[in-house]
Parts: C-alpha cells; structure tokens; sequence
C-alpha cells in the first residue's frame, strides 16, 4: 500500500531538505512527543530561534512529519512501500534512508500511542455468523437455498468510555465468494508496479 500526500502535506514536509540530518531527526522526535502529549508552541518558538526560520515553518515540518509517521504506521506499510510513498517529494537518497529509519524505529510506539487514542469511527471487534438453508416452500417442496448472516460487534472510544454497537449483514455465497474473490484481485493489484507508478503521479 503507498500513502497518497495532498499538496499541502508535499509543501509541509518540503522545509526537511533544508535543514541538516541531525535536525531531521530531532523533528522526529518532537513529532512523537507531541503524538503522546499535545503540541507546545513553546518547542516550535525555541526550533524557529536555532534555524533562523519563522515558526510557520517549523510548525509545518513538524505537523508533516507526524502524519507521514502516524498514517505510515497505522497502515504498517512495508520498507519498499514507505520509500515508493515518499518519492513524489523529490527528496534525495540520505533523507529518504533517515525517513525509513525513524519510521522504523518509532512504528510499534506509534501505533501504541494512536491505539490509546479515542476514536469517532466505529472498529472492528468481533463477528459472529449463521448459515441458514431453506429446504422447502409452500411452491417448491424440494429445494435448497442457503443464506448467511453476519453479525458484526463493532466497539467506539477508549478503554474508560467504549460504545458497542452491532450491524447485521445477510448474503448468499455466491455473492460473498464473488466480493472475497474482487477484493483480493483489489489488493493484488495494488502491488503492481504499474499502480505503483500510477500512485506515485497522482497531484
């Protein structure tokens, strides 16, 4: 899977090839403090002094930094796919390595932090299924047609305020082999080198 950046995410992460190595890095960590503990104006103010740059600057890097290390590992991307998402920005080689590694060292804490993190959409917990098969109508007195249900028990917030709610789902299997069979041609295609060429294009 490879992210697609929107140009505002491109122009904010534009600012790391101006700074040196070692910078890039402290971002990184800057980024993951304020993923665990909130942003601090203060820390943007002190980083703008030291580089000679407006805050507005640093605060964009930052923020560009945090979404493209939160949505890389919320997804788990692979090495090969974190690297194909980053080269629409033009970056070179080194800066590009220094990415993967703070995605890399940083991934599971990441994930650890945005798990913790309260949530508006509804996520997946648990499933339950039953297969029923008409064997007879008052028309037909031979016949059978299965039909599955699913049940989906899907969970919203945190630990300390979680909302449970369910979403009841019916299908012939038929239907639901031909829905499994289309979304892992889906998925397959997704790793061809031509979709790959195509995400990397797109504005």
């Amino acid at each position: 899977m490879l992210l697609v950046l929107s140009e505002d995410h491109k122009e904010h992460l534009s600012f790391l090839p101006k700074v040196d190595t070692a910078v890039v890095g402290e971002f990184g960590r800057i980024a993951l403090e304020f993923l665990k503990k909130g942003t601090t104006p203060k820390i943007y103010e002190g980083a703008a002094r030291k580089l000679c740059v407006p805050v507005e600057m640093v605060q964009h890097g930052v923020e560009g930094l945090m979404y493209l290390m939160t949505e890389s590992s919320k997804h788990m991307i692979s090495e090969v796919d974190f690297l194909d998402s980053v080269l629409v920005l033009g970056f070179v080689e080194e800066l590009n390595q220094i990415l993967l590694q703070l995605y890399l060292q940083h991934q599971s804490q990441i994930r650890s932090v945005l798990s913790l993190l309260p949530s508006n959409l509804p996520a997946y917990h648990n499933v339950e299924w039953r297969l029923d098969v008409q064997l007879a109508s008052r028309s037909v007195r031979q016949q059978a047609i299965p039909m599955l249900s699913l049940r989906l028990l899907l969970m919203r917030g945190c630990d300390s305020c979680i909302d449970h709610s369910s979403r009841v789902l019916q299908t012939d299997p038929s239907t639901l082999l031909h829905l499994i069979s289309t979304l892992e041609a889906a998925l397959a295609a997704m790793k061809t080198s031509h979709t790959r060429r195509i995400l990397r294009n797109i504005k």
